[in-house]
């Protein structure tokens, strides 16, 4: 095979792939489409075309089934006509009464519009009479086409060559006293089959029709029938998983649709009532885990008591911070727990270490940084306390990286610990401690301001410097909702 028969090749072989990579990529898109529509389309959908090819194929054996019934009519009748000219061309044959046979060949092809021809033949199959004169006296044949019916009295009905304008060749034996005198031979055009057909393939399409649109007409109305419970069920499947469910679901009928939405209708209200217990329920444990956090931050403070209420005070101003920069009313929660339990480290730390008026050794004061991980390690051991780690971990970290325990810096440093590192700070410098007098709110903000950037953050710094001014100038703060 030649250079210029391989590229011929391999553009065909090409040209056959393009096609098929298009069909299937209109499949999967059709594929892709339909699984996208309706419930409602796709039954309505499915039932059309049901019907559709059930018409389709009831029309073809409807078709098939009368056009069998037609030729077999077509054929009756002209066996008829055949048989009729046989009963009457015996006397005239043995007379020779040639006008007679004439007359009735004459009389049957002007009284039957698709008789094509009729011919009284001899034995040896000369013609005697034609009803087309040129061919009478001469040698009729008829053998083309397939026999089709053959009966006892010898009448044959041969299905003729489609390429001719006949349908139908009939030939009938004439016998007068036992005696065959020849035969007579008939043909029946196409035009009466045709007309035949068209009249019933009208009639089928127009009763195709007629059964497409009503067919279409109640599909529609059974799938809304269908999708109607199933549309609120799925509604009423939304408001449950959303816990927005209000009223019964509407019950349109007593089928399985209408048991499935009575079912539901129970269970949704089982659910709303274990749901309300089991909200009532969490209210009250909540309520019982933040009064035991409030009173092991109690227990904390008093072991020192110069810090008696310190937590419950870092809290608050916490809450106003949280608050002024939009936190949720969940994460303000968080937030008023984490501030609780900001010093839950200091259970580890001896007395004699938070009590001490004078300055500590070093050992004395690397003790007391401990408390921040070590609060971190208490809380650890209780799974539900993890989410507040971050806040009591790094509650002493500072902007500038040098806090402790892990040095962090910056963005790094937990929201929720940079919150309570502000709160800590104002409550530490304006109450009295072993080693001080307090400072008054003003020389402790002086001091917060110097210190926003490197060791507070500067951002919370500036808002909560806003929120006690507006609280020392007597002016309402931002209102705090209550969070337990």
């Amino acid at each position: 095979m030649t250079p210029d028969h391989n590229k011929i090749m391999r553009r065909i072989l090409s040209a056959l792939r393009l096609p098929a990579g298009l069909i299937r990529t209109t499949l999967i898109s059709i594929r892709e489409k339909y699984q996208s529509l309706s419930l409602r389309f796709k039954i309505a959908f499915f039932v059309v075309i049901l019907m559709t090819c059930t018409s389709f194929v009831l029309s073809i054996i409807t078709v098939q089934i009368m056009n069998s019934y037609l030729q077999n009519e077509i054929i009756k009748r002209g066996e008829s006509i055949g048989k009729s000219i046989a009963a009457s061309a015996g006397y005239s044959l043995l007379s020779k009464d040639l006008l007679g046979l004439d007359n009735l060949v004459y009389k049957a092809k002007s009284s039957n519009n698709d008789v094509e021809y009729v011919a009284i033949v001899t034995p040896d199959n000369k013609a005697i009479v034609h009803s087309e004169m040129a061919m009478s006296d001469v040698i009729f044949s008829e053998n083309s086409g397939r026999i089709i019916r053959h009966s006892q009295d010898g009448t044959t009905v041969k299905e003729l060559d489609r390429s001719s304008d006949s349908i139908f060749g009939i030939s009938c034996p004439i016998v007068f006293m036992d005696r065959p005198l020849g035969s007579v031979v008939l043909a029946i055009n196409r035009s009466v089959l045709f007309q035949a057909q068209a009249e019933v393939r009208k009639s089928i399409f127009v009763v195709f029709g007629i059964i497409l649109v009503l067919g279409t007409i109640a599909s529609v109305l059974l799938a809304s029938f269908i999708i109607k419970p199933i549309k609120e069920l799925s509604i009423g499947v939304s408001e449950l998983k959303e816990g927005t469910s209000k009223s019964p679901l509407k019950i349109y009928s007593d089928d399985e649709l209408g048991k499935l939405t009575i079912n539901f209708n129970e269970m949704s209200s089982t659910i709303a009532l274990q749901q309300s217990k089991l909200n009532k329920y969490a209210r009250d444990l909540e309520e019982a885990y933040v009064s035991i956090v409030k009173v092991v931050a109690a227990a904390i403070d008093a072991k020192d008591p110069y810090t008696h209420g310190h937590s419950a005070r870092v809290a608050q101003l916490s809450l106003l911070i949280g608050h002024a920069i939009g936190l949720s009313s969940d994460e303000l929660k968080d937030l008023e727990v984490a501030c609780l339990l900001h010093d839950v480290g200091k259970i580890k730390t001896p007395d004699h270490i938070l009590q001490k008026p004078a300055m500590l050794t070093e050992s004395e004061y690397e003790e007391m940084l401990r408390h921040a991980a070590d609060g971190a390690s208490i809380l650890e051991k209780a799974p539900s306390l993890h989410k507040y780690m971050p806040a009591v971990r790094h509650h002493h970290e500072r902007q500038d990286g040098k806090g402790y325990p892990d040095a962090l810096d910056g963005d790094r440093i937990p929201l929720f610990a940079a919150i309570i590192a502000i709160s800590d700070t104002f409550d530490a410098m304006t109450t009295d401690r072993p080693y001080r007098k307090a400072l008054s709110q003003e020389e402790a903000l002086r001091e917060m301001v110097r210190v926003a950037g490197t060791i507070l953050r500067s951002d919370l710094v500036a808002i909560f410097f806003g929120l006690i001014d507006k609280r020392s100038a007597g002016k309402s703060a931002t209102p705090v909702a209550r969070t337990v």
